[in-house]
């Protein structure tokens, strides 16, 4: 088998795995940007209920 059959083969296969890279930061990308941006003080604020809930989860698994 020549260099070039292998290279045929392999492109449908890097053609797809661009075509699921792109699919995937399009669809992903937004949503993690905004979740960023709406963070107060990084990406996880320690304040609230969710800190609350975060601390007691965290200290179930530690007894």
């Amino acid at each position: 088998m020549s260099r070039s059959q292998t290279s045929r083969r392999r492109r449908p296969a890097l053609v797809a795995l661009l075509r699921v890279a792109l699919a995937t930061l399009t669809l992903v990308g937004p949503l993690a940007l905004v979740t960023v941006s709406s963070a107060d003080h990084g990406l996880l604020p320690k304040q609230g209920a969710g800190f609350v809930l975060f601390v007691s989860l965290q200290r179930q698994s530690m007894s």
